[in-house]
């Protein structure tokens, strides 16, 4: 299961299909919410015209058993006077529940009998129950106390309504409640509206007409039928658009990374991942590697002239070395011993040069001490001859060793080429310190100010090694102004020779 959901293809399309699963979750019971609720108030409003309607009846004094709204094909409709009898019920009424009442035949109603111009109210049964003896009068009312409390004007909504219905008139507000009937030996749920209506003679009744849920439960149950069918299927389909699209997108990456196995296992780093036409993130991360590649190819390179250069710098003083030692060995006589002390200091400081390249390649950040520039170019300057110093107070944070070593290798440059003078001046420029050597020599043509910064470089093909050095110094020189923060440049002299520029942060005041 682990490997199964490794990859990035894999937990793409899980998170796409889980969304998507979710969110047709959500709409799916809010449009099944939304649906039954339209439904429901529709079927509502059907039962309230009806129940309406028999109100307006009922208000014009009609006779219960003339009742239009009384046949089976309206729906259930029940007529409740003050006492909570039902007084008129639609026809085949056989059971209803979620009304005011559960009864479904009609009984005698305490309500004053109906003007002698007005048809008689009462349902043709009711005289005949009027002779039940008084054990029938108590078995109803055992009956009674067993229903439901009736949705009359006796109750609480009524009660605040009743009173400000004149005869004749119908109520404003409509009671809705759901519940099911039995009709005609068939049974529904059914959406009720409770009316309230003041009659001229048969005092209060409420009215309960009910509208069939059918089409909101057909209508329901289709939907929930099309969403079950139909969202599986969506999220089938939109994990198998989402597995397609993601491996073709990520297909690039698969050619990177075959590539780049192909690289590491032959170290050749020449070659280059293929890079994607688009504009995307893969092909970014395509030029992004090959610029990397193409960095460390660079590095390798330099590495390996670094070494053959170091070698052919080393061979020379370590072959006139050994030439020394063994003619001293053959001829003592003939031993030359000021010789072999300098190509013996010329190793060392070829080899202290190597080492300090080596240090400054690995990243070796210098010490934060704070350095004082100015103070730095007396101490290199004490000793040489030729050479004067212009300087005012410039602290920089860094290495003092380092920053001197910079200075000398500048100062021994400028003295190589100087035909009399080398000058130093050390000024501050906003949040620089500017430090500056001149020579009053030929100077370095505009073509080779950069290139005398690497390493092994030597304009002056004709100059001795011995004089020349090893072509180090300005290398050093400027890496160890970057890693302090600041920049090497090269130009030329008011006096015409060379004149190089150290620029350096000032360290911050404390």
């Amino acid at each position: 299961m682990s490997r199964l959901f490794g990859s990035v293809r894999s937990r793409a399309t899980l998170g796409a299909t889980l969304v998507v699963v979710a969110a047709l979750f959500v709409t799916g019971a809010a449009v099944l919410q939304a649906l039954r609720a339209n439904l429901t108030a529709e079927a509502g409003t059907q039962a309230e015209g009806t129940a309406r309607a028999v109100a307006a009846e009922l208000a014009a004094r009609t006779p219960y058993d003339q009742l239009s709204g009384l046949d089976s094909k309206s729906g259930p409709v029940q007529v409740v006077d003050e006492d909570g009898n039902l007084v008129a019920a639609t026809e085949d009424l056989q059971w209803i529940s979620g009304t005011a009442t559960d009864q479904v035949e009609a009984r005698p109603s305490s309500s004053p009998s109906p003007s002698p111009s007005a048809p008689a109210s009462a349902p043709p049964s009711a005289p005949a129950r009027e002779d039940d003896d008084d054990d029938d009068d108590d078995d109803d009312d055992d009956d009674d106390d067993d229903t439901e409390a009736p949705r009359t004007a006796s109750t609480p909504e009524a009660e605040e309504s009743a009173p400000s219905l004149a005869p004749g008139e119908t109520g404003r507000q409509t009671t809705f409640g759901s519940g099911a009937a039995t009709v005609d030996d068939d049974t529904a749920d059914y959406r009720f509206a409770a009316v309230d209506v003041r009659t001229h003679d048969r005092g209060l009744l409420t009215v309960h007409a009910g509208a069939p849920l059918a089409a909101e439960h057909s209508a329901v149950r289709t939907a929930l039928t099309v969403m079950l069918i139909g969202f599986p299927l969506l999220a089938a389909l939109v994990a198998g658009m989402t597995w397609v699209v993601t491996g073709r997108a990520l297909r690039p990456v698969a050619g990177i990374r075959e590539e780049m196995a192909a690289i590491t296992a032959s170290e050749d780093l020449t070659r280059r991942v293929p890079e994607p036409g688009t504009h995307d993130e893969i092909a970014r991360l395509a030029r992004t590697t090959n610029e990397t590649l193409a960095a460390l190819e660079a590095s390798v390179e330099r590495q390996r002239r670094f070494v053959a250069d170091a070698s052919h710098e080393l061979r020379s003083p370590i072959a006139s070395l050994r030439t020394q030692l063994e003619v001293a060995a053959a001829h003592p006589e003939l031993l030359d011993l000021d010789g072999a002390v300098e190509d013996t200091v010329r190793l060392q400081h070829l080899a202290a040069d190597l080492l300090l390249l080596a240090r400054l390649d690995a990243g070796e950040r210098p010490v934060d001490a704070r350095v004082d520039l100015a103070a730095l170019a007396r101490e290199e300057v004490a000793g040489r001859t030729g050479v004067t110093v212009d300087a005012e107070p410039a602290e920089v944070a860094g290495s003092r060793g380092q920053l001197g070593r910079v200075l000398g290798n500048l100062l021994d440059n400028g003295r190589r080429h100087a035909r009399e003078t080398v000058s130093v001046t050390v000024r501050r420029e906003g949040d620089r310190a500017v430090l500056t050597v001149a020579d009053d020599g030929d100077g370095v043509a505009e073509a080779d100010r950069e290139r005398i910064f690497e390493r092994f470089v030597r304009l002056d093909a004709a100059r001795s090694r011995d004089d020349g050095g090893a072509g180090l110094g300005l290398a050093i020189a400027r890496d160890v102004a970057v890693r302090h923060g600041g920049t090497l440049t090269a130009g030329a002299a008011p006096s015409g020779g060379a004149l190089f520029t150290l620029r350096l942060p000032l360290a911050p005041t404390t």
